[in-house]
């Protein structure tokens, strides 16, 4: 089976790349090993593809149909830290690529890396835009919320914090006759 794996650190968790250009996708691994599996994640083919394997000699093993001037592999120094380039991308190139290791009869997977290709790379936003508005905001996403640390916000702690006092005084009159 496979497994994702906290032996192994992939990035980055995406690219987006133009046509015809090149790539390339990292993959570390927290020990070393005696080499790397490479695979591709079509989500339109619906299929898992082997794309190559390469071990510590420098020997690359390729999929059936995986052309070897469009994938290689580098190892750095360290032996732990491998690189797959992808050349003359094409639409085709396009899915979730996936470094691995075997380790125990299990295939350990990255956290993957999602390559989309595309004809024309979008404009970087514009320095020149509207600045944003100054109007405070009286909502709060839960996202935000989640994000916050420390102190809760003021939309938060000031209705309790005003809500408890109420309580409290209509507490006195029940607690007056049951002293009674």
């Amino acid at each position: 089976g496979f497994c994702t794996n906290l032996l192994l650190s992939q990035t980055p968790e995406y690219v987006l790349a133009q046509t015809n250009n090149n790539t390339e996708i990292f993959c570390e691994l927290k020990k070393e090993n005696t080499g790397v599996y490479w695979y591709r994640w079509s989500q339109e083919r619906q299929n898992f593809e082997f794309l190559m394997f390469f071990n510590v000699l420098g020997k690359p093993t390729y999929g059936a149909n995986i052309s070897q001037d469009k994938f290689s592999v580098h190892r750095a120094r360290s032996h732990t830290s491998y690189s797959l380039h992808i050349s003359h991308l094409q639409a085709s190139d396009n899915g979730t690529y996936y470094c691995s290791v075997s380790q125990s009869s299990e295939l350990l997977l990255g956290s993957g890396t999602r390559l989309g290709v595309v004809d024309v790379l979008p404009l970087p936003l514009k320095t020149t835009q509207a600045p944003l508005s100054k109007k405070p905001m009286w909502c709060i996403t839960k996202r935000k919320a989640a994000g916050k640390k420390g102190a809760c916000s003021p939309l938060v702690w000031v209705p309790l914090a005003t809500s408890i006092p109420i309580l409290l005084l209509s507490l006195i009159p029940t607690a007056y006759r049951l002293h009674r």
